[in-house]
């Protein structure tokens, strides 16, 4: 797990296979790093607009499937989550599975529609001790 709610009700984790190169992404520009942590505040505390996390529903099956939104001009960060509820804690846990460092089009383009399909046919085996 990456961080939990003050509550308890949401949980973020990193999928093992992504978590390097997310944070190594992130810890190379200080202003990333600035804007996923406020991201992830507001996404924990349950605050979140379409402008910060979107469900990216293309079709049936991507039902789970969300974008955290990191700038809206120029770089164009997606950061694709799996959003599921937990079956022993009843919390709402959200997997980030895909980094997209850069959006470069309004619309879904095929490569994001193939992430989007990829992320929702993850399947997670969540772990506290990381």
């Amino acid at each position: 797990m990456y961080r939990k709610s003050e509550d308890g009700k949401r949980a973020f984790y990193l999928d093992e296979q992504m978590a390097e190169g997310l944070i190594g992404f992130l810890k190379a520009d200080r202003k990333r790093a600035k804007k996923f942590a406020d991201r992830l505040r507001f996404i924990l505390a349950g605050h979140t607009t379409r402008d910060i996390y979107e469900q990216e529903n293309i079709e049936k099956g991507c039902e789970q499937v969300y974008a955290i939104k990191m700038f809206k001009r120029g770089q164009n960060t997606r950061i694709y989550c799996q959003q599921f509820y937990h079956d022993d804690t009843e919390a709402l846990v959200i997997v980030a599975a895909e980094l997209l460092p850069k959006k470069k089009s309004q619309k879904l383009t095929q490569k994001e529609k193939s992430i989007i399909r990829r992320v929702a046919g993850f399947t997670y085996q969540l772990t506290d001790d990381e």
